[in-house]
C-alpha cells in the first residue's frame, strides 16, 4: 500500500478525525510520520517533554508508571487503531506515564508543532479530542476504583478478563493471552503480591478456569471468570 494511502486510511478510522473532509485528512497526513521501534522500546518516559501523539498502525504499546522501589503499574494499553500521547501533546507539559511497546511496532507519529495550529483550525477534531481524554479518565477511574472497592481475587480476575479482550485469541482449550506476564508483573498491575497471585492462579487452575506456562495465560473459562 502506497505511504500516502496508508497513513490516510489510519488516519480516517480513528473517532478524532473521521468528520474531517478528504482535503483536511491529506494535510494532516502531510504532517506525519512513520516510526517502527521494537519489542520493549521506551518510547518516552515520564517527565519528558510531550512533543508528539502516536497512533498505533501494528503492534501493541502499554503506558505504564513505576515505584521508587521498581513496581511497573500498568496505565494503559494500546493496540492498532488507538490513540496515545495526546495528553501532553495538548498542553506542552512532560509526559504523564512511561510508554514501551510490547511487541515491534508501527507507529504514526504527529507532532505537536504541526498537530496544535491544525485543532485551532478544525474545533470538531478538539471536541473528538476531548471525547478521547475522557476515555481516558473513565479508564483511570475505574482503575482507581478497582485498587481502592475490589478485593484481590476480583481486581485480578477483571485484569485477566481485559487483557483477553486485548490480547487473545480463540484456542482449542479456551482463549490465550498473546503476551507473556510474570506472576510479579501481574500483582503490579492490579496492586498484589506475587505470592498472593500465585495463590489464586493455582486456585483457579484447580477449579478449570485458567492455565499458564511460560508466562502465558490461557483463559480455560471466560464465563466463569467474568463473574468473579
Amino acid at each position: 500500500m502506497p505511504d500516502c494511502l496508508a497513513k490516510r486510511r489510519l488516519l480516517a478510522d480513528l473517532d478524532l478525525f473521521r468528520k474531517l473532509r478528504a482535503d483536511e485528512l491529506d494535510r494532516l497526513v502531510a504532517f506525519t510520520r512513520w516510526m517502527q521501534p521494537k519489542a520493549r522500546d521506551v518510547l518516552f518516559r515520564k517527565d519528558d517533554p510531550g512533543t508528539s501523539m502516536m497512533v498505533v498502525s501494528e503492534g501493541r504499546v502499554k503506558a505504564c508508571t513505576h515505584s521508587e522501589d521498581g513496581k511497573e503499574l500498568v496505565l494503559n494499553l494500546f493496540g492498532p487503531g488507538e490513540v496515545f500521547g495526546e495528553i501532553a501533546l495538548l498542553d506542552g507539559s512532560p509526559r504523564t506515564a512511561d510508554a514501551i511497546t510490547i511487541d515491534s511496532c508501527t507507529l504514526l507519529v504527529l507532532d505537536r508543532r504541526d498537530f496544535i495550529p491544525f485543532l485551532l483550525e478544525h474545533p470538531d477534531a478538539s471536541v473528538r479530542l476531548l471525547e478521547v481524554l475522557t476515555q481516558r479518565l473513565r479508564r483511570t477511574t475505574s482503575l482507581l476504583e478497582d485498587v481502592a472497592f475490589r478485593e484481590g481475587p476480583a481486581r485480578l480476575a477483571r485484569r485477566l478478563v481485559h487483557l483477553a479482550d486485548f490480547s487473545g485469541r480463540e484456542v482449542k482449550d479456551g482463549v490465550f493471552v498473546d503476551m507473556a506476564l510474570s506472576q510479579q508483573q501481574l500483582g503490579n498491575m492490579v496492586g498484589m503480591t506475587r505470592e498472593s497471585v500465585n495463590k489464586q492462579l493455582r486456585q483457579w487452575r484447580d477449579e478449570g478456569i485458567i492455565s499458564w506456562a511460560r508466562g502465558y495465560y490461557t483463559i480455560n473459562n471466560l464465563e466463569e471468570l467474568s463473574k468473579l
